[in-house]
């Protein structure tokens, strides 16, 4: 057997390397997405239609079962649409939804704008009669090129009645987000 002898001083260099390596291996850490901070008794989620206090109808059912597909696809809950028999609930109220251009095309039109969507979200333990994470104004931003540019003043209700694909995608990613906060405690 070879020993190998070190320095005072080579100990020393080594000792932060060393202490780095044990202190990430002890410190809990995850990738993103993959921990819960929810009671392991929670097994049964009751996600609610959503309430919307906007002039967009059926902007709200969009929202709400994307969140439901977003927590079925972690296959660790099984998710219900209603709040009876449950261990937890997610409630959600879509508080609002602006438009913002911030493209414009060759003609001075607006070709791409940012979106806005506001959003009170509460996530409560049935069990515990508490709230466990909330979130009284989640507000989620992102841009989208339009189909068809050519009007001069697009609203938000236009897009949403012409550009249902990014709706979709708008609403895939806020759903993800709403998980991830609700299941990593942040």
């Amino acid at each position: 057997m070879t020993m190998i002898t070190l320095t005072r001083r080579q100990a020393l260099r080594t000792l932060p390397i060393l202490a780095a390596g044990v202190g990430a291996t002890a410190c809990g850490y995850a990738l993103a997405g993959r921990g819960s901070f929810l009671p392991e008794y929670i097994r049964t989620l009751g996600i609610p239609i959503f309430g919307n206090t906007t002039a967009y109808q059926t902007i709200e059912q969009i929202f709400t079962q994307k969140v439901r597909e977003e927590f079925q696809s972690s296959g660790r809950y099984t998710v219900v649409p209603s709040d009876q028999g449950t261990d937890g609930i997610v409630r959600g109220n879509i508080e609002s939804i602006s438009s913002q251009p911030v493209g414009l095309n060759d003609a001075q039109l607006a070709s791409r704008y940012r979106f806005t969507v506001v959003v009170r979200v509460t996530f409560e333990d049935v069990k515990q009669q508490k709230i466990l994470w909330e979130n009284p104004a989640l507000s989620f931003s992102d841009e989208y090129e339009l189909a068809s540019p050519g009007s001069a003043g697009l609203d938000a209700s236009a897009f949403l009645g012409q550009e249902r694909a990014a709706i979709d995608r708008m609403s895939t990613d806020f759903a993800r987000s709403v998980v991830s906060a609700i299941l990593e405690a942040f």
